[in-house]
């Protein structure tokens, strides 16, 4: 039993390119789920996929200029997540158009210049690279690009909490104690395009959010609370992380797929038999007053 145990759940991780990939999941998945909480609280999930997909053109240039050199791509896709983040605030308040149709809008101009200029400088291997990842070739120095930006935002968050708390529940209050709503909104979403940015190189420009927002919308169904909603995301995104890469080591499957899958086996699990708004509780609830009525 316990060579079955070991050979399952031990002995992958005696290669080491499966422990940078699993210390790699894990980082992201201590910083990524609470921005998807926030996320979430703001009504803005979609707004995190068309981030995603903005950093793309970023990447694809840094790629073009340095080949696969993970700083410059890391860089690049900041800047262009920053830019596209910055350009759809200006046109929301400038022409009164809703923010996430601006978002989406440059969105899908960002994906389409990303494509063109991964596809002009390289071939289909390096796009399929750019926009789904590869977690299981994370070099040593991804390993401590990701862990320091995933430290950054954590930092960040714990010193923006209660700021970013207020915000999602009385933006008024905020702005009455002298501190800017734009700024807090801003800085957000910063930190938004940083994780995203860790993320790329891991999960790709495509599923990179993928960590950020299901382990939180799963959370959603067993917690009402704050701080509950923030421990069952990062529980459940380590869960599947590591669990992910066990089963694309044991299945031959990819590896970043098979962690965003096991997370969302966790969010239609939980969908159906959660403790708050599942299917499973709503049935329940219309059955208590029957069960009442007939009991008079």
């Amino acid at each position: 039993m316990l060579d079955l145990l070991n050979s399952l759940f031990i002995a992958p991780f005696d290669y080491g390119f499966m422990r940078r990939a699993m210390i790699a999941g894990l980082a992201l998945s201590l910083a990524a789920p609470p921005l998807g909480v926030f996320l979430m609280l703001r009504g803005m999930s979609l707004i995190g996929d068309a981030m995603a997909h903005a950093i793309l053109p970023g990447v694809a240039l840094g790629f073009l200029l340095a080949g696969f050199s993970l700083p410059v791509m890391s860089l690049g896709g900041m800047l262009s997540g920053l830019l596209v983040a910055g350009l759809a605030g200006s046109v929301s308040q400038m022409t009164g158009h809703r923010e996430d149709a601006a978002m989406a809008s440059f969105f899908l101009i960002s994906l389409a210049a990303g494509v063109m200029l991964v596809s002009l400088g390289g071939s289909s291997v390096d796009l399929t690279h750019v926009l789904f990842g590869s977690i299981l070739a994370v070099n040593t120095t991804a390993l401590v690009l990701i862990a320091g930006i995933s430290s950054v935002i954590v930092l960040a968050m714990a010193l923006m909490f209660r700021a970013l708390v207020v915000e999602c529940l009385d933006p008024l209050f905020l702005r009455g104690q002298g501190v800017r709503h734009g700024l807090v909104h801003g800085l957000f979403l910063a930190l938004v395009v940083l994780n995203l940015t860790a993320g790329f190189q891991t999960l790709g420009t495509l599923m990179a959010v993928g960590l950020m927002m299901l382990p939180a919308t799963t959370a959603r169904f067993w917690s009402k609370r704050l701080e509950g909603l923030m421990a069952i995301a990062v529980v459940w995104a380590m869960i599947a992380s590591t669990g992910g890469l066990l089963l694309s080591y044991h299945l031959a499957l990819p590896s970043g797929p098979s962690i965003i899958m096991l997370a969302g086996v966790g969010y239609v699990f939980s969908a159906l038999l959660g403790r708050y708004h599942s299917l499973l509780s709503k049935l329940r609830r219309r059955a208590t007053p029957l069960e009442t009525g007939g009991a008079a």
